[in-house]
């Protein structure tokens, strides 16, 4: 989508919008709050550092992560004709694409390695049955069924 505003052939309003919404929803309200509110304060528990070290630098892409949101969601209303607003949101975008793809890496390669290292299975369980609780409460049900066909639908629109 970006790449589509860049060339001055932005895509609909709606698309953005909805892609948007996928990530303060699915991303946020979803993975992130299972982070923030589950995974965390476990590992914290276990005697990894909540401040600094691998959470705090999670934690703070997160807030970068909302910030680049913001940042999309201001400039998509004007996108239309305004130059200044495709380029504020293609390097919006193009950041948070950047962003996503480093945090990722690091839950990957840093994050749940760590915290295999300190979790039993029982805890395991435990954390799943919270992270559940914690979709359920925060996103509710289905929605995870619908935010997988929006993606689907708006990578064949635009890969």
């Amino acid at each position: 989508m970006a790449a589509k505003v860049a060339q001055d052939a932005p895509p609909s309003q709606e698309d953005v919008a909805a892609l948007l919404d996928f990530f303060q929803v699915f991303a946020d309200r979803c993975h992130h709050a299972k982070e923030k509110w589950g995974l965390f304060p476990h590992m914290g528990e276990a005697g990894v550092p909540c401040m600094g070290g691998p959470l705090g630098v999670m934690l703070c892409d997160h807030v970068r992560a909302q910030a680049l949101r913001r940042q999309m969601k201001e400039a998509l209303l004007l996108l239309g004709g305004d130059t200044d607003a495709r380029r504020r949101f293609v390097e919006a975008a193009n950041q948070y694409v950047d962003l996503m793809d480093q945090h990722i890496a690091r839950e990957d390669q840093v994050l749940f390695p760590m915290a295999q290292e300190v979790t039993t299975a029982q805890e395991d369980a435990k954390l799943v049955e919270a992270f559940g609780e914690l979709e359920q409460q925060g996103v509710g049900e289905g929605v995870h069924e619908r935010y997988h066909h929006l993606v689907e639908e708006l990578a064949s629109k635009y890969l």
